[in-house]
């Protein structure tokens, strides 16, 4: 394994952190969470087409660059994480984007992929927050029910001679206020032969009602669904909905939405809803998350770096303090370690059998947790103040847990995944 950077990717770095320098200072992310989308569109624009960030991940015939790994898209992560910038990266190119790569027909890649790629259309995958992580693998299986929720059992789908039809309301997804292309799981079959399957649905549909929500981290704005009658079409082949001929036991997901091990399909063909790809979605996913983490963390360090030789106690600034000294030591040494981590999950992706991901962001999420609470505790009184950018830091550290953790049982996941420690004896390691 090289660990270097290629002269390309060193670019992408150096141009991103220059664009984000002029175009997303604290004060202009304030002013784009304030707006309806909650970024913006302007930004997001010039990310696209100046520097293709949504096809970095994406296959050279859709419109992509072909990356073999998740490296580039890790790298605009940091850099995106570094200066809070809100933008539907994670929701379209890193959520949304490999499903339709994994599970659509060729009409549908060939249709929604170059789009997506070149920042034309965003999407978003509307699972609720509160199972987002669960979903894809991150602090534990998917084995209760994630498409919705509420009292009518979550968003359910019939079909009609004039298509798929949606009703039901699902909340807390990311970015689903304001994304062109919805990704919904919905309940099909009835009770007695629930299954659930992914359908696509456009964000001007007669009969969806979005409203954008109020979230911890107001720069991961989030939104809720309300399905009345929406029309949809499913995500993948049509022959493998409930009720046709290939629809048989083979699906991985049945049983009113829950996962459940499963053989795999029939060789060359596509299932609207295979297991597989919610957990690739996952481990990358965890691989950019915990690059975003490391470069919100890097620069919170930073300010309070600049903070702590600038302040002045008893003649002297207060960063030639030994114990500042160490404290600030033990952020630098946390914040280089988890870096190392991330880096080392985006390659990771690309390697069979390899995830590592779940381990790199929860390191990533506490080391960010860690040197936004530094921060504000050495800024003083300014640092806790909502005029000061140092708060903004923080809620994304704990939004973040919030959504993708908590950090020990990120870990705790990982370790059962691994079979770490032996199921007769938890307290000693397997032989």
């Amino acid at each position: 394994m090289d660990a270097r950077f290629t002269p390309e990717q060193d670019h992408i770095r150096r141009t991103l952190r220059e664009l984000l320098r002029k175009r997303c200072a604290p004060g202009d992310v304030r002013a784009a969470v304030d707006t309806p989308a909650g970024y913006d569109p302007a930004l997001w624009t010039a990310l696209a087409e100046h520097l293709g960030l949504p096809g970095l991940a994406l296959p050279e015939t859709h419109g992509g660059v072909d990356g073999t790994t998740t490296t580039e898209l890790a790298l605009a992560a940091e850099e995106l994480g570094r200066a809070l910038a809100p933008s539907p990266l994670l929701a379209t190119a890193v959520l949304s984007a490999p499903l339709i790569t994994a599970l659509g027909t060729e009409a549908q890649r060939a249709d929604l992929l170059p789009r997506i790629a070149s920042g034309t259309l965003t999407a978003a995958l509307a699972i609720p927050g509160t199972t987002l992580s669960t979903v894809l693998s991150l602090t534990g299986e998917p084995r209760r029910d994630w498409a919705g929720g509420g009292r009518a059992g979550g968003v359910q789908a019939t079909q009609r001679p004039d298509g798929w039809r949606l009703y039901g309301q699902v909340t807390q997804v990311l970015d689903a206020h304001s994304a062109d292309l919805l990704l919904i799981p919905a309940h099909t079959g009835g009770y007695a032969r629930s299954r659930t399957l992914l359908f696509l649905v456009q964000g001007n549909t007669p009969g969806l009602v979005r409203t954008r929500q109020t979230s911890l981290d107001p720069t991961r704005p989030r939104g809720r669904l309300e399905l009345r009658d929406v029309a949809a079409e499913l995500l993948g082949e049509e022959a493998d909905v409930p009720g046709s001929p290939s629809a048989h036991a083979d699906a991985p997901l049945q049983g009113r939405g829950e996962l459940r091990d499963q053989p795999p399909p029939a060789r060359g063909k596509r299932t609207a809803h295979p297991a597989e790809p919610f957990a690739r979605v996952g481990d990358i996913a965890a691989a950019v998350l915990a690059a975003e983490a490391v470069g919100a963390a890097a620069r919170i360090l930073e300010l309070t770096v600049e903070h702590a030789m600038a302040r002045e106690q008893f003649g002297r600034p207060i960063g030639s303090f030994q114990a500042v000294k160490h404290r600030l030591a033990d952020v630098y040494v946390q914040v280089q370690a988890a870096r190392s981590a991330a880096y080392y999950a985006a390659w990771a992706t690309a390697r069979e059998g390899e995830r590592v991901g779940t381990l790199a962001l929860a390191q990533a999420i506490e080391s960010l947790r860690t040197a936004a609470a530094e921060g504000i505790q050495l800024h003083g009184g300014i640092g806790f103040t909502w005029e000061h950018e140092a708060q903004l830091y923080f809620k994304r550290a704990a939004g973040d847990e919030l959504l993708f953790g908590p950090v020990h049982r990120l870990r705790a996941h990982a370790a059962e995944a691994a079979r770490l420690f032996d199921e007769s004896d938890a307290g000693e390691v397997a032989v």
